[in-house]
């Protein structure tokens, strides 16, 4: 390779933006974005809380947990109704995989069929809703 020969480098960068629309060059492939965990799967783990936590004796009552959590009591029994749902279908709740843009169910769809007394009922309520 003499003086004269052009050097050659090849790089693989991405642009990053941060605050302010300041832009940097960095190193390598851009990262996939992150999913997010269905929101409906952290409702329901947070029905299992509120539960434990009435169980273990930590509350006394879902006004209690209303007024620690800052939400309303029709807020706790909303959240509290998806522990109604059938094993089966908080199962399937629980392991939703991550996510990008809208969630697969909502929060609504499921306190519908957590309203059906039978769980049998539910499971059939669950399949014919489309839910995947």
């Amino acid at each position: 390779m003499s003086i004269d020969t052009p050097l050659r480098m090849e790089f693989t960068v991405h642009f990053e933006t941060h605050t302010k629309g300041r832009k940097t060059i960095q190193q390598g492939e851009k990262p996939q974005p992150v999913g997010h965990v269905p929101r409906v799967a952290r409702v329901l783990a947070l029905a299992h809380h509120f539960d434990a936590l009435i169980e273990q004796g930590a509350v006394k009552d879902y006004a209690e947990i209303a007024r620690l959590a800052q939400m309303s009591r029709a807020r706790v029994t909303q959240i509290l109704t998806l522990k109604f749902l059938a094993p089966e279908i908080q199962e399937r709740i629980a392991l939703l995989p991550s996510s990008h843009g809208k969630d697969p169910v909502s929060e609504k769809q499921l306190r519908r069929i957590a309203l059906i007394p039978d769980w049998q009922q539910q499971q059939d309520a669950f399949a014919q809703s489309g839910i995947q």
